[in-house]
């Protein structure tokens, strides 16, 4: 099946899945985003093809010892939030796609990621600087919690005060847009959705404005609702998305199950404590510090200035993921001896050379895509 196809296939998929809850303008906007002129882009929307095709690309890697693994990783797919207790914890917080598949998919699937993101770095370091942090993750598996140690790590990802404001700004221009369109223009929201929202928020909370948010690559399409309430003296938001199986399960059999909460909650995790998935609705809260951190979100020590892609390509970020990878999959129980037996196994460079020959697979694909366009 070529590229062309498989997008079709997945629109119908998706349609089977939520019926008239998928959103036309979402499937839309990810094409135009899938045949821009960057390849990364066209990666993270198409999670699907990933699981359609990775196995041609390293058909041996499907012996491997099998975890609960997120799928969809990639350098953009971390970010912070608050744990329990208040802590600022930085990791995985995007878990649609978790399944059950070989551990090594998420490592060869996050250093594609790294090659396909640019910068100067080279298979070989991307790969080694990832099972350098996964090794370590093995060892030694926890949350990145980011209050005490962890200060390169924090003064990145942790927003700072000069920068909060932005924030709240971005949420209103966007609240503000959705309100300016003509209400026939506007997405229904499913009474499911607004009751999740409802039931997110803080005791007493009621919102008092919800919104259609277009966000992310690989869920457009899905619905994805905003809610904004007053409580105690200022304004909070929480938002809720659709979720369906992960497309690994379609590919290759394994359930009908949703296991993002497991994921989310797994041994080795400080989670978050608003994060929840029911009835195929992911809700959780929206801040400063509950958010995704992309390339252009990334701040100078000192919070002076932003960074770029070069920081996530950089070794004590890749290491970071790759620890954080470690202990998600051990969130499975017994798997650490089957998987360094594995590791041990490889010979060397081996996770450089998929990723470079998966990265060609990517990039062929994405040519053939905006060709078609």
């Amino acid at each position: 099946m070529d590229i062309l196809a498989s997008v079709a296939r997945y629109e119908d998929d998706l349609r089977a899945e939520m019926g008239r809850e998928v959103l036309q303008e979402g499937l839309d906007e990810k094409r135009r985003k899938m045949a821009g002129k960057d390849p990364f882009p066209f990666l993270r929307a198409t999670y699907w093809r990933w699981a359609e095709t990775v196995l041609d690309v390293a058909p041996d890697l499907a012996h491997a010892p099998a975890v609960l693994a997120v799928g969809d990783i990639h350098l953009e797919n971390f970010g912070t939030w608050r744990d329990a207790d208040g802590r600022l914890v930085w990791g995985v917080n995007d878990y649609d796609e978790a399944a059950a598949m070989p551990y090594a998919l998420d490592l060869l699937r996050l250093a594609t990621s790294g090659l396909l993101a640019g910068g100067e770095r080279g298979a070989a370091a991307i790969a080694r600087d990832i099972l350098a942090g996964y090794a370590a993750g093995l060892e030694a598996p926890g949350a990145a919690v980011l209050d005490r140690e962890r200060r390169p790590l924090r003064e990145a990802v942790m927003v700072p005060e000069e920068h909060r404001a932005d924030f709240w700004k971005g949420m209103r221009q966007k609240r503000e847009a959705f309100e300016a369109r003509p209400k026939r223009q506007r997405p229904t929201i499913w009474p499911r959705y607004e009751s999740a929202l409802r039931a997110a928020m803080p005791p007493g909370a009621e919102p008092s404005r919800l919104w259609y948010r277009s966000a992310g690559l690989g869920s457009l399409g899905r619905p994805r609702w905003v809610a904004e309430a007053e409580w105690a003296g200022d304004w909070v938001i929480r938002e809720a998305k659709g979720v369906i199986p992960s497309a690994w399960g379609r590919a290759h059999g394994g359930g009908h199950a949703i296991r993002c909460m497991e994921v989310a909650t797994g041994r080795f995790r400080a989670p978050d404590p608003w994060y929840r998935v029911a009835n195929g609705i992911a809700a959780r809260r929206l801040s400063p510090n509950n958010r995704k951190i992309e390339a252009d979100k990334l701040f100078a020590p000192g919070a002076k200035g932003l960074l770029g892609r070069d920081v996530l390509l950089g070794a004590p970020m890749l290491q970071a993921m790759g620890a954080e990878v470690a202990a998600i999959h051990l969130g499975s129980e017994g798997v650490r001896d089957a998987i360094r037996r594995h590791m041990k196994a490889q010979r060397s460079g081996w996770l450089g050379r998929l990723a470079t020959a998966a990265a060609a697979m990517v990039e062929e694909e994405h040519r053939q895509f905006r060709r078609a366009r």
